[in-house]
């Protein structure tokens, strides 16, 4: 196993994870975002305010990309176990 197939397969699995949960994350600060500005322009300070409406877009935006997500891991694992006999030999 060289230190470059390590680091090729280190930069896959990042480029997989961020992805994956790109889209999450973004949909979390875009909505996170929107109920900040509703609270200023309302004086509304609740905390708790952010989490439902957080938590109901991620869990669309998962159900929406669910597919792609499952395929992209789905396909890098492929990638790793085939790649195995080259990695240990």
């Amino acid at each position: 196993m060289t230190p470059e197939s390590v680091m090729g397969i280190g930069i896959q699995a990042i480029k997989v994870g961020l992805m994956v949960a790109g889209p999450l994350l973004l949909a979390a600060l875009v909505t996170g975002l929107i109920i900040s500005i509703l609270q200023a322009a309302t004086q509304i300070n609740e905390m708790t305010m952010t989490f439902i409406p957080k938590i109901l877009v991620i869990v669309g935006i998962a159900v929406m990309l669910g597919p792609w997500m499952m395929r992209n891991f789905i396909e890098y694992t492929r990638l790793l176990i085939i790649s195995i006999p080259s990695v240990i030999g």
